[in-house]
């Protein structure tokens, strides 16, 4: 099982997260460079798919881009503050499902599993999100955890 290439990033910030260069590859592993996939998301270009609202939002777990997370979170099901640990590493990311979430589509569904250690700890978080479009723009709206 593969969580794909370019997961992990080679520069860290100074407050312990992961900050890509525009060429490297985009830390969601699409196998595409960063500035030409989740950047322009983490930037204000809103995503055009349920996928790839999910994918920049991996990515900026990686990051550490709290304000992206809060402003791409439903806001009827949005928590009140997010509080990023900067040892959690995301070390990779495995789409699993697409159900709809298309460019046309008002709701979508995208499984997937991140990969990520803490310390000596390992694991694999495995969840189906869901998505909403409103107001022309994808929303995570929440998730389901599989416990596998």
């Amino acid at each position: 099982m593969s969580f794909g290439p370019g997961a992990t990033p080679s520069r860290a910030r100074g407050d312990g997260f992961v900050r890509p260069a525009a060429g490297d590859p985009c830390p969601c592993g699409s196998g595409d460079a960063f500035e030409g996939c989740c950047r322009p998301a983490l930037r204000g270009t809103p995503a055009p798919t349920a996928e790839r609202l999910m994918r920049s939002r991996y990515t900026a777990f990686v990051v550490g881009d709290d304000r992206y997370l809060a402003a791409t979170w439903h806001p009827g099901t949005r928590p009140d503050d997010l509080d990023l640990d900067p040892s959690q590493r995301w070390t990779g990311l495995q789409i699993l499902d697409v159900e709809a979430g298309g460019e046309e589509d008002v709701r979508g569904v995208v499984e997937f599993r991140a990969a990520w250690r803490h310390g000596a700890d390992r694991g694999v978080l495995h969840e189906r999100s869901r998505f909403v479009r409103q107001s022309g723009r994808w929303w995570y709206l929440d998730g389901r955890l599989d416990p596998s």
